[in-house]
């Protein structure tokens, strides 16, 4: 997996990298072939804002959120992410039974 965080009119502290990292493991535990994350994060005035775009096999996700604080940015950011990564994975899944229309013929030849 592939990290880039990028800083418009604001300087990426390692503490800020380190947090976004610690936030972005939730995500990793949910799908395992995350190809490339890149984040950035932007000041206007009185608004801090953050925007995701997650490159997984098959699917590209773009979120943003705003608030005024930039850790509580992340914070509703990642729940986002989180949300449309499970909704992702539950759309990968076959919620088909399997081997019901088997078990009927191999009835049937009995």
């Amino acid at each position: 997996m592939n990290l880039k965080v990028t800083g418009l009119h604001l300087e990426v502290t390692p503490s800020l990298r380190e947090y976004i990292e610690n936030k972005l493991e939730r995500i990793t535990r949910h799908v395992d072939h995350v190809i490339d994350i890149s984040v950035t994060l932007s000041v206007d005035k009185l608004v801090q804002k953050a925007e995701v775009n997650v490159h997984l096999s098959g699917k590209d996700i773009h979120i943003e959120a705003s608030e005024a604080d930039l850790y509580a940015a992340i914070d509703v950011l990642m729940d986002k992410l989180d949300r449309q990564v499970l909704k992702y994975k539950e759309k990968l899944t076959e919620h088909r039974a399997v081997g019901s229309g088997e078990a009927s013929q191999t009835q049937a030849s009995l």
